[in-house]
């Protein structure tokens, strides 16, 4: 199983977001610049994850980003379901397979997605910034003027 890059990047923005006290609030360019990403990269995430419920941005003076509590404990099986999306491993459609009546793979394949979902759904956001990765997320400030 292989996570898109989307999936990725967004994980990570909800990390760095997690270890961010109330009173620093980043913005999405912070958090890009952080994940050594492009500003626009970033935005999409921060978009799909404030659709979902898991990020909260404030406009204004003393705005930003937020991580809801939603996005602090929800299960991270979910939060990667719903990154990636509801397709399979494998299609049989298209171009059509002439396996597919009598094909164990597409099952096989499919349970095992599952599995790696179900080895990340007791896993929350919280669980994922604890020392030694917490002190690191706090520590990037993004990549050094060139």
């Amino acid at each position: 199983m292989r996570l898109t890059k989307f999936t990725d990047l967004a994980l990570r923005c909800v990390m760095r977001l997690a270890v961010c006290s109330e009173d620093d609030l980043p913005t999405t360019g912070d958090v890009a610049a952080a994940m050594e990403v492009r500003h626009t990269h970033a935005a999409k995430a921060i978009t799909r994850l404030r659709h979902l419920g898991v990020v909260e941005t404030r406009r204004g003076r003393g705005g930003g980003l937020a991580l809801t509590e939603l996005g602090r404990h929800a299960s991270l099986g979910w939060l990667v379901r719903e990154l990636e999306g509801e397709g399979e491993v494998v299609t049989c459609d298209d171009p059509p397979c002439p396996l597919r009546g009598a094909c164990r793979l597409r099952r096989a394949l499919g349970g095992a997605q599952e599995a790696f979902y179900a080895a990340l759904d007791p896993l929350t956001v919280a669980d994922l910034v604890t020392s030694p990765t917490g002190p690191v997320l706090l520590s990037l400030t993004g990549p050094p003027d060139r």
